[in-house]
């Protein structure tokens, strides 16, 4: 991922108001690629004679190597998918993913080696989460369920989103009363830094987030 970061759904520009492109030798370098090795590292299957086929966020997700694009199955066919962000997080995922599996030791931003970077303009966006569940617990549950999300024992309610098949996100929220506000946090496991760099991290959680926020009415 280049070094300016990508804002929100639906995203054409950055915080810096550049427009938002993927980058073509991205795809050049995946059709490179062995995919036999690529499907055993990155949990993804061959869907012929088109690329890959990669579950995200409770989805199946075609990586289509001829047209350069990802497509979801809708109406009897395959259609193509318009997110930058969306597109640029698949291709670093396939092109970076290594053999390492889940570490299953669940960590924060701050405890990442390059937690400096989740700072300022940076800094994972908890509010929007707080402003539409904080006092609503049900449908953070229905949200997080319908993109695939399990039950995780983090604050008063939480769950286990699977973005990417290596790669997933743990939110927990802690319900408000009439004596405290509403809390969320946003974690990870340990092996996240050993695929993904920071901003690739910080677009993946922003990815995951808005699809939480407009669940089940989704644009993929």
């Amino acid at each position: 991922m280049q070094s300016r970061t990508i804002s929100k759904l639906p995203l054409t520009r950055s915080p810096l108001g550049d427009e938002v492109k993927v980058p073509p030798s991205y795809w050049e370098d995946l059709s490179r690629r062995n995919l036999e090795e690529l499907c055993r590292k990155a949990l993804v299957k061959l869907h012929v004679p088109e690329g890959l086929l990669v579950r995200f966020l409770g989805r199946n997700i075609m990586v289509d190597f001829q047209e350069k694009c990802l497509k979801r199955a809708g109406h009897g066919k395959w259609e193509r998918i318009e997110y930058p962000l969306m597109e640029i997080l698949f291709l670093i995922y396939l092109l970076n993913i290594g053999p390492d599996p889940l570490e299953n030791e669940i960590i924060s931003a701050k405890e990442l080696k390059s937690s400096h970077f989740f700072q300022g303009p940076h800094a994972l966006e908890i509010e929007p989460l707080i402003e539409r569940f904080g006092y609503e617990p049900d449908a953070f549950a229905r949200a997080a369920e319908s993109l695939g999300g399990e039950r995780e024992n983090l604050g008063d309610l939480g769950y286990r989103v699977p973005v990417f098949p290596k790669v997933p996100v743990y939110y927990a929220l802690w319900q408000g009363d009439e004596e405290f506000e509403p809390r969320f946090s946003i974690f990870f496991d340990r092996s996240i830094e050993k695929h993904l760099s920071a901003d690739a991290i910080w677009g993946l959680a922003k990815l995951a987030s808005d699809a939480l926020l407009k669940a089940p009415d989704l644009p993929f």
